[in-house]
This record gives structure tokens, C-alpha cells and sequence, in this order.
């Protein structure tokens, strides 16, 4: 218990922060205890929803974390976190009513807070160029996991031996998600088609540009390395890993907006969760959950991909978060449940060692 306790002992107190300041303002909000109360409870509401629904994001995290240095995954602990929760939590949806409203930061804040109605109909009239980047961003997070020449572990091995064979035709996987998101703008209208086709470009680009910088920093310490320099890098992870955390708060933040339409509380209810998937991730990669488990990372990248999809697809059709995270949990489970039968034929196929006299 205490063991586990240590690797969440951060996202317990950040918890009772951030319920303390929900009482403080629900209470200088509404003035009574039944509107405390009720606050309070959407925040509670909000954080648990996060963290269920983010599991595969923890999973994704830890095969990345697991290869950076310790001095890297306390940064993507500490400094990252401000990342995930002030940058994509507060900023993000401010800014993207800033740009559509064409006003300034004050006044964004004004209306976020006098006009919550408002505030949210322009964060989702917003929601084509974000489901375009979002979606662009996790589908090739997914797909670059399965096409690969070197992987040899496959899960469902009917499709993913195949994907890892393609692997040799380069670019393949971005000409697939580009067609996709050719044939998805097709169902659109001229204004949001291009809204959706750029958003989605760039998307890709940034995908891109994070693997090159990831590419780029890797070979130097490859090369620090051979002049026998001790290397402690993970600059090119700790960006990547923070790209795809806002690409996973994307349809999050949205999806909020059906419980409470108030900037604060949505929020402190995000917040909560993004500091424990964070804690999560750090768990995983502290008990080497990953190598226990042969096939949990398969299920989680299965999940993004599915994640990718839906969010492509969200440009045109309505499609709640509850179904996105229950395709996830049953992924993961199933992949899970799977390693555990792999174990367990692995351990009955040991020969039993000879008993002493």
C-alpha cells in the first residue's frame, strides 16, 4: 500500500487542492451549501470521467517514458503537468475563443466567466479543425506503432503482421490517413471541408516535425554515447509526450461542456485527471506493467488508433464519449486478459524442475 501510495501521492494532495478551491468558489458563487455541493460534484464527475477514459493515454505515456532517463520522466511528472493542465485545460479553450470571437485575453476571460453559453458555443463551433488536428495527430501515433518493419510481437497477428510488412513501402500510413481524411471532407461542406482538410494537415506536419526532433536528438546521444559521454537526454520524448497528452484532451475538453459550461469547473474536474493519468503512467513504467504484460501496449495503440478514427469522424457525426471510451477499456481489456493467457501457457509450458530427495 505504501508502495503505491508513493506514486500517488502527488495527484492526492493536487485532488484536494483543486476540491478546495471548487468549494471556495462555488460557495462565493452561488452562496449556498446546495450549490457548493452540486459544484463540487461535477468536478468529481468530470475528474473520474478523465481518468476512465484516458487509461490508453497512461499506457501510450509509459511505453515512451520507459526508454527516457529518470531525471526526464520526474520532468514530464512535474513540468509537464503544468502543460497538461494550465496550457490544454485553461489556455486552450480560451484561445480558441479568442481567435474565433477576435478578442483579446481579458475579454475571452470576461465572457468565459459572465457568459458561459456563449464561451461554449464557440469552443464547439470550434470542433472541426480540432477533431481534423486531434484526430490526424493520434491516428499516426497508432499507425506508427503497427507499421514497423522490426516489430515481432503481434497480438491480433492476422492484421498486424501484415501492417508490419507494409512497413516497408515508405509514407504508406500517412497516404492511408490522407485518403481517409480526403474521403471524410467529402461528406462535409465547402467551409468546414477545408477547415477540417488544413487542420488535419497540420496535424500530420506537427506529428512530423515531433518525430523528427525526437529523430534528431536521439542520434546525438547515440553519438555522445560513443565518445563515451553519459548520456541523460529525453528532451525529444518529453515534447512528444506532451503533444500527444493534448491531442488525448482534445474531445475531453469538448465533452465537458455536457456536464457544465463553466470555464473554472471544467478545469479543476480536468485537472484532477490529467495529474493521475500522469501518476498512472509513472506506475506503469516503475513496476514494468508494459514488459509483464506482452500485449497491453498493443491494446492501448489499438485504442488511439480507434480514437483517431472517432475523432476524424466526429467532423460529420455525433459520437458520444461514453462509446469512445467504453471501444478503449474493452481493448485494453482484452489485450490484458490476453497476455495474462500468454503467461500462463508460458508458465504450464516450463518443464517442472526435478524435486529433491
Amino acid at each position: 500500500m505504501d508502495t503505491l501510495l508513493r506514486y500517488y501521492k502527488l495527484s492526492f494532495g493536487f485532488t484536494l487542492v483543486c476540491l478546495g478551491l471548487a468549494a471556495w468558489y462555488g460557495w462565493s458563487s452561488t452562496g449556498t451549501i446546495g450549490g457548493t455541493l452540486s459544484l463540487l460534484w461535477i468536478v468529481i464527475v468530470l475528474s473520474v470521467l478523465e481518468i476512465s477514459l484516458s487509461f490508453d493515454n497512461a499506457v501510450v505515456n509509459a511505453s515512451v517514458l520507459k526508454d527516457m532517463s529518470e531525471v526526464w520522466q520526474k520532468r514530464f511528472l512535474t513540468w509537464g503537468i503544468a502543460f497538461a493542465v494550465f496550457g490544454m485545460r485553461v489556455v486552450f479553450p480560451l484561445a480558441i475563443v479568442a481567435i474565433a470571437a477576435g478578442l483579446g485575453p481579458m475579454e475571452t476571460i470576461n465572457l468565459s466567466l459572465n457568459e458561459p453559453e456563449e464561451y461554449e458555443r464557440i469552443v464547439s463551433s470550434a470542433h472541426v479543425g480540432i477533431a481534423g488536428f486531434g484526430g490526424a495527430f493520434l491516428a499516426m501515433v497508432g499507425l506508427k506503432f503497427f507499421f514497423d518493419l522490426e516489430k515481432d510481437i503481434h497480438w491480433i497477428g492476422w492484421i498486424e503482421a501484415q501492417l508490419s510488412k507494409f512497413a516497408a513501402l515508405p509514407a504508406l500510413e500517412i497516404a492511408l490517413l490522407l485518403l481517409v481524411m480526403w474521403g471524410i471532407s467529402g461528406l462535409l461542406d465547402d467551409a468546414d471541408a477545408l477547415t477540417f482538410l488544413v487542420a488535419g494537415i497540420l496535424g500530420l506536419v506537427t506529428f512530423i516535425a515531433v518525430e523528427g526532433v525526437n529523430t534528431i536528438l536521439e542520434l546525438k546521444e547515440e553519438a555522445a554515447k560513443l565518445q563515451g559521454a553519459v548520456v541523460r537526454g529525453g528532451l525529444g520524448g518529453f515534447l512528444y509526450l506532451n503533444v500527444l497528452d493534448a491531442s488525448f484532451s482534445f474531445d475531453g475538453v469538448i465533452g465537458a461542456f455536457a456536464l457544465s459550461n463553466n470555464m473554472i469547473v471544467i478545469a479543476l474536474g480536468l485537472s484532477i485527471g490529467a495529474m493521475f493519468v500522469r501518476s498512472m503512467t509513472i506506475h506503469l513504467v516503475k513496476q514494468g506493467t508494459l514488459a509483464q504484460y506482452r500485449f497491453l501496449e498493443h491494446g492501448a495503440f489499438w485504442a488511439i488508433i480507434v480514437l483517431g478514427g472517432i475523432m476524424l469522424f466526429s467532423a460529420k457525426f455525433h459520437i458520444p464519449e461514453t462509446i469512445t471510451g467504453l471501444i478503449g477499456a474493452v481493448l485494453i481489456g482484452l489485450s490484458l486478459w490476453w497476455s495474462v493467457r500468454h503467461n500462463r501457457k508460458e508458465f504450464n509450458a516450463q518443464p517442472s524442475s526435478p524435486q529433491s530427495d
